[in-house]
């Protein structure tokens, strides 16, 4: 499995230097993008905005997990050999530092609500219905994080100027990958190739699951349909879904399974 943060090949190989031949200083950055226009998870839309590190960040803590389920083995008695159902999303944690107690201005302010509104939706996805938050690529230097969305912003003020504008502020920024790593192997039932399977858990819902692995939350229908779900509000913690690939998602999938009028239907009646 790649590593979530890659390094470009030319920067791994030689460090830019400076007009005085010395080591150059490259500042950390975020770059904000639209959602993706054609729903695919690979590629942004067009730049929004960029955040830049004030100061470069001391650490940078990186996590990637896998899902994994235990069945219950023979008799009853022991738990079977885990399997592997699928990569988690995989997650940076840093911090960015603020400071303007030199100019005693409102730039730290300005900065954190920057950051604060990379966890709404951007205004054209509004306009379309499709709310989604600006897509983050993490980049310093040679150093390329993956395609991301802002999951948390906590900031904390640490000085004020005499009129109680804050001009300090540390901010702990939680990116989550967009699209984690597709399973190897082909499911065994429809011979659709997911991008990777989900196991259900209490509170789960179809549209829920959509909006999260596809940015549409009307997409629910066709993940009901590939999996022959005829009953969308009657999902069981422990089965697992097959979360496809956005090609297998088009409308000849949804005719070839036959299930579009009616869980049309059940969408209207129950409110889904």
């Amino acid at each position: 499995m790649a590593s979530p943060v890659a390094m470009d090949a030319t920067a791994a190989g030689a460090t830019k230097l400076g007009a005085n031949g010395r080591p150059k200083l490259e500042h950390a950055y975020l770059l904000l993008h639209e959602p993706s226009p054609d729903g695919t998870l690979s590629k942004p839309g067009p730049q929004i905005g960029k955040i830049l590190f004030q100061f470069n960040p001391k650490e940078l803590s990186l996590t990637k997990t896998a899902r994994w389920v235990r069945g219950t083995g023979s008799g009853n008695k022991k738990s079977g050999p885990p399997q592997f159902t699928g990569p988690e999303p995989a997650k940076l944690s840093l911090e960015m530092f603020f400071d303007a107690s030199d100019t005693q201005d409102a730039s730290v302010v300005k900065s954190v609500e920057q950051l604060f509104a990379c966890c709404i939706p951007t205004t054209a996805s509004h306009q379309k219905d499709k709310g989604s938050p600006p897509w983050v690529l993490f980049r310093w230097g040679g150093l390329t994080g993956f395609l991301a969305y802002v999951s948390g912003v906590t900031a904390k003020y640490t000085m004020f100027a005499p009129s109680g504008l804050p001009i300090r502020a540390i901010c702990t920024v939680q990116l989550e990958e967009l699209a984690g790593d597709a399973p190897k192997q082909n499911p065994t039932s429809g011979g659709l190739v997911p991008r990777r399977i989900h196991v259900l858990v209490e509170g789960d819902t179809l549209a829920m699951l959509a909006y999260r692995e596809y940015g549409d939350a009307t997409a629910w229908r066709a993940v009901a349909a590939i999996n022959g779900i005829d009953d969308p509000m009657r999902l069981r913690p422990g089965n697992t879904l097959l979360m496809p690939s956005t090609e297998d998602l088009g409308p000849s999938s949804l005719v070839h399974h036959g299930r579009v009028g009616l869980l049309a239907d059940q969408g209207t009646s129950h409110g889904v």
